[in-house]
């Protein structure tokens, strides 16, 4: 029971983190534009990273797309992560590994709404 209330609270976390972020990139604001421009990122691609991880947190909280939900946001962490390392950046990086190893976490804590045999 306290292992299902844990997963639901980092769940809701990670899905306001994500739908801020998504938001942000799909609006196109200022700080993702800079951020994603030093790596030759336009807005049409910044918005569709928004997208994506938009998308990803809706599949996130729907038990039967959960698995999916998760791995579209850890690989778009992934993808920010291995931009950061291509410049270097270990502070970018050191940012962003909480928020992968947090979708790991979720997936293998499961979807607090299926009962599990």
């Amino acid at each position: 029971m306290i292992i299902k209330i844990i997963n639901t609270i980092l769940m809701l976390f990670a899905a306001y983190m994500g739908t801020k972020q998504g938001w942000a990139m799909f609006s196109g604001k200022t700080e993702m534009l800079e951020l994603f421009g030093k790596w030759s990122i336009g807005k049409q691609g910044v918005m569709a990273l928004g997208f994506f991880t938009l998308l990803s947190v809706v599949l996130m909280l729907i038990p039967k797309t959960f698995v999916w939900g998760n791995f579209l946001m850890a690989a778009g962490i992934l993808l920010i992560i291995c931009f950061h390392l291509l410049g270097r950046d270990l502070k970018g990086v050191m940012i962003e590994v909480p928020f992968f190893l947090l979708s790991l976490v979720i997936i293998y804590l499961q979807h607090p709404m299926v009962k599990v045999s």
